[in-house]
């Protein structure tokens, strides 16, 4: 019976230690007797008994930071410091309603909190009117930065300034180059995204898309899975809270576009995910803000180890190893204990005074409810510094930030045991960048690699529906037997060979399909983006009203705008067309020059009447004629001149002679030239002044050559003949429906050389 009994004792001892630690109730001391009181705000709901661990552990900072005052015995006006701690279900209008009803209620001189963004800016307000310091350790809008807008908050959390930098600096680290970033609908997300894109700008980086995640609806505005499969960029930066940050990650494992082919950065991590998806999950990064004691800077541990043993004094079942203690409630620490610190040294300076350091007017309304002497408050704040659990704790006139402190690590998300686990893997300061957190902690990167994405699309085993045209060279199509004697159709050319190549060396799998040839080159960018090719490849020409569009890649072919016509028919030669360097005139000319020339040497070469007379006459003037042709025409001959006339003669015979022969020989090589090919035109100069009608010129309509006639040429007006294929306009020049047509260079020089020989560009 004793057995039994203590079995049922060891039973209910064991159930109530496995009770959940967000159900214990703690036995923190009460410190409502203290006149003098710091106010914490913290996220959490009234109407729940869940609390996260932030606030789980930023609550217990916050309070052994005031317990620990009293240890150290630091008094004000001769009393403890107490608290108030109140939850402000994550809404500002709940926020201003806490703080005014415990302002109007106790003699709050601090206010420890809001943790979100969205309450910071009306309680830093609220704090401003009853002239009493904000000091935030979760709230990061840069927004928060101004002092002149907001002159009595601080924080002790780095801001999203920070954050964003560091994330920059992760993206060089890694030769990232661009991002898409989604963030939720409020001054925390919009606050981050605005650094983010600045940094990314700032830094030559590229912000490829943004998604916005509607806390109200808690739904995403556009659709998760378009947006993010049609960008260049696989790596998704996530700017949200932890609660957003679940509901964002299950819609992205519904829309499939998690791991292994997108890379997702986390502004916070998860503490647990549904065990099933946690493959998917694998890989991921996150960037948070941590204490100096992770990048090895100094930090005061005295004071941490006496604030952890009076939480595990007073709320032992809630105190985690000190490993896995919430940075946020370090954080939370020192901004409970700059306020001590402050009001301290504050104090200690009117001593002397004949009032109380902490003067405060009561009135019905916290609005009017603030203590005297404030502004020397926030110069002590100002001028203030000290070492803090989380860093060095420094504050200056100009922003709302501490001066230093600014660190955050890198975390990888891993399973272990059917359970997401994060491993520090990086860790961030503003001194060294980023720097490997332990060599042991290698990065397992989506799909359990350990070699870094690149950050682009990645097509390994990726199939491709990739639309061609028809265009020899490039593409052609082959119809080919197989061993089974059925016909097949393969293409040939240079565009298939390029897409054997990529497929060789990035691994996806082609499905090259043939564009419909009714269709025109103008709206081919329909088919990629009504889903019917993922991509074309074909010899179109990149206009400017085309890439308003579609996206165009780098060119492969460096192409230019030809004329196609066809080639003039041979002239026939006639018989005589030798005579035709020199006009007729000038043929009678010579003709006369020659015949003079022969009687000239005739005469002055023979020395009297009776040898005139003794030589047969018919033979003295064929020699005098053969002297005559043969220095004429260049050939010389045998017959010496004994005279001084006839050497002058034929002196002058050798210089007509040069110049005939030049002129024959050039004007003969020029005519013979013309006659073998003679184009009608011979620019696009001609066609604009109208050497050809402009019903005889062929346009491909649909196509860049139709934009660059409209727009040079005819100045809009279409009046050209209108071609719908390529095989309409070599039919259409063969059969003399048209003189010329516009053509790409690159097909129409293998077309002319292969295929149809009596066209010519």
């Amino acid at each position: 019976m004793v057995l039994l009994r203590s079995l049922r004792w060891f039973f209910l001892l064991f159930t109530f230690g496995q009770l959940n630690e967000q159900y214990v109730r703690a036995t923190w001391p009460l410190l409502n007797c203290s006149a003098i009181k710091l106010l914490g705000l913290f996220p959490d709901s009234v109407n729940t008994s869940e609390r996260s661990e932030l606030v789980i552990h930023s609550s217990a900072m916050f309070k052994a930071a005031v317990i620990l005052s009293q240890q150290y015995n630091i008094t004000i006006d001769e009393q403890f410091i107490g608290w108030e701690a109140v939850q402000t279900d994550g809404k500002a209008i709940n926020a201003v309603s806490s703080t005014c009803h415990a302002i109007s209620t106790s003699n709050i001189v601090g206010i420890v909190g809001p943790v979100l963004s969205r309450e910071s800016p009306i309680i830093a307000s609220f704090g401003e009117r009853v002239g009493i310091p904000v000091i935030s350790f979760g709230a990061t809008d840069p927004d928060l930065s101004d002092r002149n807008a907001y002159p009595v908050f601080y924080r002790t959390v780095p801001s999203d300034y920070a954050a964003a930098s560091a994330i920059v600096q992760l993206f060089i680290r890694f030769n990232w180059t661009s991002c898409t970033i989604i963030y939720q609908s409020d001054a925390y997300g919009s606050g981050g995204l605005k650094v983010l894109t600045q940094a990314f700008i700032d830094n030559d980086l590229i912000v490829a898309n943004t998604l916005v995640f509607d806390i109200a609806t808690l739904r995403m505005r556009d659709n998760m899975k378009d947006v993010l499969a049609s960008s260049l960029t696989r790596i998704v930066v996530l700017w949200a809270g932890s609660t957003y940050t679940s509901l964002i990650l299950q819609h992205a494992i519904d829309s499939d576009v998690l791991g292994p082919h997108f890379l997702w950065i986390s502004s916070v991590s998860l503490n647990s995910f549904n065990e099933i998806f946690n493959q998917k999950l694998i890989g991921m990064l996150t960037v948070e803000p941590t204490t100096a004691k992770i990048v090895d800077a100094p930090f005061n541990a005295t004071v941490l180890n006496a604030a952890y043993n009076i939480w595990k004094q007073y709320e032992p079942e809630t105190f985690p190893n000190t490993e896995k203690v919430n940075y946020y409630a370090l954080f939370a620490f020192d901004a409970t204990w700059l306020l001590i610190q402050a009001l301290q040294k504050f104090c200690s300076k009117t001593t002397n005074s004949s009032f109380s350091c902490i003067s405060i007017i009561n009135s019905e309304s916290c609005f009017d409810h603030h203590p005297l002497k404030s502004k020397l408050l926030f110069d002590t704040i100002n001028t203030i510094k000290f070492l803090g659990v989380s860093g060095p704790i420094q504050f200056n006139t100009n922003l709302t930030d501490r001066v230093d402190g600014s660190c955050y690590f890198a975390q990888n998300s891993r399973s272990s045991s059917n359970r997401l686990n994060y491993v520090p893997v990086l860790k961030y300061s503003n001194y060294d960048g980023w720097q490997e957190y332990s060599e042991s902690n290698v990065i397992v990167w989506p799909g359990n690699s350990l070699t870094p994405p690149t950050g682009g699309t990645k097509l390994d085993g990726v199939k491709l529906r990739i639309g061609v045209t028809q265009a020899p060279p490039f593409t052609m199509i082959n119809t080919v037997t197989n061993q089974f004697g059925q016909n097949t159709t393969k293409f040939i050319g240079y565009v298939p060979d390029l897409i054997d190549l990529l497929r060789n060396k990035m691994g996806f799998i082609p499905a090259i399909e043939l564009v419909p040839s009714n269709l025109t080159y103008a709206s081919l960018w329909k088919l990629v983006e009504d889903c019917f090719f993922d991509m074309i490849v074909a010899d179109v020409t990149v206009t400017a009203t085309r890439r308003g569009k579609a996206g165009f890649s780098n060119a492969i072919f460096d192409n230019s705008l030809g004329i196609l016509m066809r080639k003039s028919p041979d002239a026939t030669i006639n018989l005589f067309a030798f005579m035709k360097p020199f006009s007729y005139d000038l043929w009678l000319l010579i003709f006369g020059t020659f015949i003079f020339s022969s009687i000239l040497i005739c005469l002055i070469e023979t020395e009297d009447y009776e040898t005139i007379l003794s030589r047969q006459i018919i033979k003295l003037y064929a020699r005098s004629f053969w002297y005559t042709f043969g220095h004429l025409v260049g050939y010389g001959v045998d017959i010496r001149i004994r005279t001084a006339p006839g050497r002058l003669l034929t002196a002058g015979l050798y210089i007509l002679c040069l110049v005939l022969v030049a002129s024959y020989t050039a004007n003969l090589a020029s005519d013979l030239t013309i006659l073998k090919s003679k184009n009608i035109i011979s620019g696009i100069d001609d066609i604009k002044t109208g050497k050809i009608p402009f019903n005889r010129i062929g346009i491909r309509v649909g196509t860049a050559m139709e934009e660059y006639y409209l727009r040079e040429i005819s100045g809009g007006s279409r009046n050209y003949y209108p071609l719908k294929s390529r095989l309409e306009m070599y039919e259409s020049l063969l059969n003399n429906a048209v003189d010329v047509v516009f053509h790409d260079i690159g097909v129409a020089q293998y077309i002319t050389n292969n295929v149809y020989c009596n066209l010519t560009l």
